[in-house]
């Protein structure tokens, strides 16, 4: 931030009690957002099914087993290959598989093998269903299998596309209008929406809610990032800002235990968006951050919120709304001379993240990182619902481990520098990832051990990319380079579902992926240059520097002496 900011926390302090409710206010309501991102592992979980038959049953066979209905057999039916034989009371004999039935045309002896002529008929009387582990699911409540079963697959994808279309929405209405408008309007609104979903009529109109809560979710997150880190001194804001993810990474714990607890997905729907409904009945009492009025020439309103900062924090002499923009305009007058009067917001493209060899090759591993870590998160979190055993602890448990993974991060960070913790977690998820398909299928718990590691070091690199990135550009080009990379986050969390999807091609095929996109992540990470304890860069010649290589920006590099005046504030995405 420009000095002027730090002033103001040097007088109010960096972290004081003021900051910790506005900081922990906030962020309770990032657990909504974790929330709706993983809720259709288990809203959309598709069971055992057969077509349905036209008639009462009266004897079930299948395979090796037999009962009188076939509620009976879906206990003992271990294979979705194998067809179930019904019996009805009018002695007519089917077979039903998932997306087709045949009629026997000879009704002898009930046996499971039959050698005669069969008719084949489409499921035109709807399917069956086994409620053993959900009563309902959206994709019992509107048959979304066979045919129909690309739509359920859509359900998580256009999701992601929503909160892609609402992080860029909503962050630029935020820097219009003030972050405390747009975080009232996306707390309502994902309680508003997220209650809508339970009540649509069919698929169309779910798929539509969704994608409205999925905007104002990302939205959420994206603002009450910048939110809270424009309230935290920079001696608090590595920390604080990584622990936003830890309060997501509670929504997806959430969204296991609901899922435990609550079969029917339109009241599980229901009892999660409630979670939060505390602070969107108390959100009205966050304040407007002082530096966005600062930016709209509120000075008044400005002066009131360091106030009350100065009340809550038991300081007696606040800093002056007078004394900042004294700063302020000092630091305007110095850029100006150094620049040679050339505006230093002048307008830049994305074409300027690759001015030379370097900076694009720095820009196209920093992409990659973000990718890669959105894509890993996913991956591993939407699969733990396969991995056998108890799906609900292993979603339980996959959430867990991000809390540990981020206080790894921050110690990491400081102790070890940026460059040094990210590439071993990088290149050890890539290894998690082979390690985990030479384990036997049926070590249940070490398979799920692995993927928690898998999980972990994922999360490790994926919590400091952000903070590392805007490290790696010069000033004229942070805001840029790191929204870049969260667009590229964003892509990766699009992607991730039709990865899981794969399984069913091989079922290590989604693991494969982020293997090879670790590995490669990792290795490219090598020749980024370290940043801890370097000051941030104002130029392209000081960021190329930086990489210890002297080449120019041929001629798109600004004068050496532009002076930092763009907010350092970087925004963060799921």
């Amino acid at each position: 931030m420009a000095p002027s900011s730090e002033r103001l926390f040097d007088s109010l302090g960096h972290f004081g009690r003021f900051q910790a409710f506005v900081y922990f206010a906030s962020v309770f309501q990032a657990m909504s957002c974790g929330i709706h991102y993983l809720a259709s592992v288990f809203m959309a979980v598709t069971p055992n099914f057969v077509c349905d038959i036209p008639g009462n049953v009266s004897n079930v066979l299948s395979y090796n087993s037999s009962g009188s209905s076939i509620e009976d057999i879906w206990t003992l039916w271990t294979s979705t290959e194998n067809y179930i034989v019904v019996q009805l009371e009018d002695g007519e004999t089917w077979e039903l598989n998932q997306c087709s039935r045949s009629k026997r045309e000879v009704s002898s002896a009930l046996t499971y093998e039959y050698e005669g002529n069969k008719s084949e008929f489409s499921c035109s009387d709807g399917f069956l269903y086994d409620h053993t582990k959900w009563k309902s699911t959206i994709v019992t409540e509107w048959d979304l299998v066979c045919d129909r079963e690309w739509l359920a697959k859509l359900i998580q994808p256009t999701f992601m596309l929503g909160v892609l279309i609402g992080a860029v929405i909503f962050g630029d209405i935020a820097d219009r209008m003030g972050r405390q408008r747009v975080i009232w309007f996306t707390s309502a609104g994902q309680f508003v929406f997220g209650v809508a979903v339970a009540f649509t009529f069919d698929y169309y109109s779910f798929v539509v809610v969704r994608f409205l809560l999925a905007m104002v979710s990302s939205g959420y997150l994206v603002v009450a990032f910048v939110y809270v880190t424009e309230f935290v001194g920079t001696k608090a804001r590595t920390w604080a800002s990584m622990h936003v993810h830890a309060f997501f990474a509670v929504g997806v714990m959430v969204v296991a235990l609901v899922g435990f607890l609550v079969r029917t997905w339109w009241v599980y729907q229901i009892f999660l968006s409630i979670t939060t409904l505390p602070f969107v009945l108390c959100c009205w009492m966050l304040p407007e951050t002082p530096f966005w009025l600062l930016s709209e020439e509120r000075y008044e309103d400005a002066q009131k919120v360091i106030n009350i900062m100065a009340r809550w924090n038991k300081v007696n002499t606040p800093c002056k709304i007078s004394e900042l923009c004294s700063v302020q305009q000092d630091d305007l007058v110095s850029g100006r001379m150094g620049n040679n009067n050339v505006s230093s917001t002048k307008k830049h493209n994305i074409l300027y993240l690759f001015c030379n060899w370097h900076i694009a090759r720095r820009t196209i591993t920093v992409w990659l990182v973000w990718f890669t870590g959105s894509l890993g998160y996913y991956v591993f979190s939407l699969s733990s619902v396969n991995l056998g055993g108890n799906e609900y602890l292993n979603l339980f448990l996959i959430g867990a481990v991000e809390l540990p993974s981020y206080v790894i991060a921050c110690i990491g960070m400081d102790k070890l520098g940026r460059r040094n913790t990210l590439i071993p977690f990088l290149l050890s998820s890539a290894l998690i990832c082979v390690l985990i398909m030479f384990i036997p299928q049926d070590f249940n718990i070490l398979i799920i051990l692995a993927n928690m590691a898998g999980k972990f070091s994922i999360g490790v690199a994926f919590g400091l990319i952000y903070l590392y990135t805007a490290e790696l550009y010069p000033t004229i080009v942070r805001s840029l380079a790191v929204g870049s990379g969260s667009m590229m986050c964003r892509v990766g969390s699009v992607v991730a579902p039709f990865c899981v999807y794969l399984r069913s091609v091989w079922i290590f095929m989604p693991l494969l992926l982020v293997g090879i996109m670790a590995l490669l992540s990792g290795i490219l990470t090598i020749m980024l240059p370290e940043t801890l304890g370097k000051p941030l860069t104002n130029t392209f010649v000081e960021a190329t520097e930086m990489g210890r290589n002297k080449e120019n920006c041929s001629g798109k590099t600004p004068p050496e002496k532009i002076e930092m005046f763009g907010q350092e504030t970087a925004s963060t995405e799921k």
